[in-house]
């Protein structure tokens, strides 16, 4: 029943390394669409990774075209502070993508229009915060799909 877990150009190695580590602890693939805002042997990304790097299944893309290329027929859903759906009614299903952008604004604004009926968010109750911290969300959305599957 694994996830797969979908970063659109990551920009904090941090974030990256932890989401790493996440996807290995629940047996999820992690895409890596560049640009990123690191270079992949970064020591802050091994870091956050800790040795776990090496196990983890990775799979990398060039650019959004390549990675929407070869997804193309794979079963997507969006995360994103515009999503009026909150994350708990995301339909999972075995094998799903979840996509997630970049830290400082988000998906591409291309993207969330063109895939709005499959935007999703975490709800946040306080007016003080703009969004959770990626590998945070990344893990609340991950774990609320291994508890559905």
């Amino acid at each position: 029943m694994p996830l797969n877990i979908v970063l659109i150009e990551p920009e904090i190695p941090n974030n990256t390394g932890n989401i790493g580590r996440l996807a290995l602890a629940s047996g999820s693939t992690l895409h890596l669409v560049k640009p990123f805002g690191f270079e992949i042997d970064d020591t802050r990304l091994k870091r956050a990774g800790l040795d776990y790097w090496k196990h983890v299944s990775i799979i990398y893309y060039d650019n959004i075209d390549e990675f929407f290329n070869k997804n193309k027929d794979a079963n997507m859903v969006f995360l994103s502070s515009h999503g009026t759906k909150n994350h708990w009614d995301i339909p999972f299903e075995d094998n799903q993508f979840l996509v997630f952008g970049k830290e400082s604004v988000g998906l591409p604004k291309s993207i969330i229009e063109k895939h709005a009926d499959r935007l999703f968010k975490i709800p946040l109750y306080s007016e003080h915060v703009r969004s959770l911290n990626l590998a945070n969300a990344v893990a609340i959305v991950v774990y609320e799909g291994l508890k559905h599957l």
